[in-house]
Order: C-alpha cells, then sequence, then structure tokens
C-alpha cells in the first residue's frame, strides 16, 4: 500500500474523551446526500480511545506547505504536544479545525464498523470550514510530495 499515492488529512476530536488527532489517508468521500466521509482508524492508535468516545470530529485536508502538521501527528509526537503544531478553531461539533488547511469537514460520527485492525468510521459533514490556499500534500512511498492544483496531467509516451 505504500505506493498508493493518498491525500493527506488531519483527523482531530475534542470532548468529553479528551483532545486528540492523527494523521490520516485513509479517508474517502461516500455520499453527498447527506455529505458523508468515511475515516479508517487503527485501533491501536493513541487517538482511538478518544475518538470512540467523542462523537464528532474533524477531517482536516492539507496543503502543500503542512507537512511538518502531518509529521506531528503521525504518531511519534506526544498526544499532548501534537497541537502545537498549526493554528486552531472550532467549528459546529467542538473538533479542532486547522486554520490555513484545504478544507476542514467537522463531522458527527454516525456509524462505525470494525474491520480487520482498523475501525471504519461513518462522519456525516455538518460544518465546514473556508477553504484554505494552496496545493494538495499527497503521501505515497513513504514520503510527502506536492499536487499543484490545476495541474495538466502527464502526457503518455508515444508508441
Amino acid at each position: 500500500m505504500a505506493r498508493v499515492a493518498s491525500a493527506v488529512h488531519l483527523v482531530t476530536t475534542d470532548g468529553a474523551g479528551g483532545r486528540a488527532g492523527f494523521t490520516a489517508s485513509a479517508v474517502c468521500s461516500v455520499s453527498d446526500g447527506p455529505p458523508t466521509l468515511l475515516v479508517c482508524i487503527n485501533r491501536s492508535s493513541s487517538a482511538y480511545a478518544a475518538v470512540s468516545a467523542n462523537a464528532g470530529l474533524c477531517v482536516n485536508t492539507l496543503a502543500h506547505d503542512q507537512s511538518g502538521v502531518a509529521a506531528a501527528f503521525g504518531g511519534r509526537t506526544p498526544m499532548a504536544v501534537r497541537f502545537e503544531a498549526g493554528t486552531w478553531t472550532t467549528l459546529v461539533t467542538g473538533a479542532p479545525a486547522l486554520l490555513g488547511a484545504l478544507t476542514a469537514f467537522d463531522c458527527r460520527i454516525v456509524a462505525r464498523h470494525p474491520v480487520g485492525t482498523h475501525d471504519v468510521l461513518y462522519c456525516e459533514v455538518v460544518a465546514l470550514a473556508e477553504p484554505g490556499d494552496g496545493h494538495g500534500l499527497v503521501y505515497a512511498d513513504r514520503g510527502y510530495h506536492t499536487v499543484p492544483l490545476g495541474a495538466a496531467p502527464p502526457r503518455e509516451a508515444a508508441a
């Protein structure tokens, strides 16, 4: 799976279960009516207990210049220090929304299903932050890369 390029997101939560967050690439759109995202979290993640206990989360889609924030939330940084890496606000659910992210989807967790080592969370979008500027940040081949918005796709080689 390391060779599969994916957008980089910070998934954050706050509530009775505590404030926590993790870097995620296993995020995708499920439905537009109502707008719903799918988020996968490993049950051994240090953020798992808080995400499981809280009713909401925020999916922050990172911009090209936010790889440092992504690294801070990647698992090696203690949870208490991770949120020092960015500037935060909140929307409807109270989950932290990263200022400057390409977008922040504030969500209510509506269903969860265990699959192997992970829980698959279905998250209904209840608010959306103003979009930030920048290009997309992707993770592939064990590193961060930039995807310029509006860039022309590469041409295929002539046969």
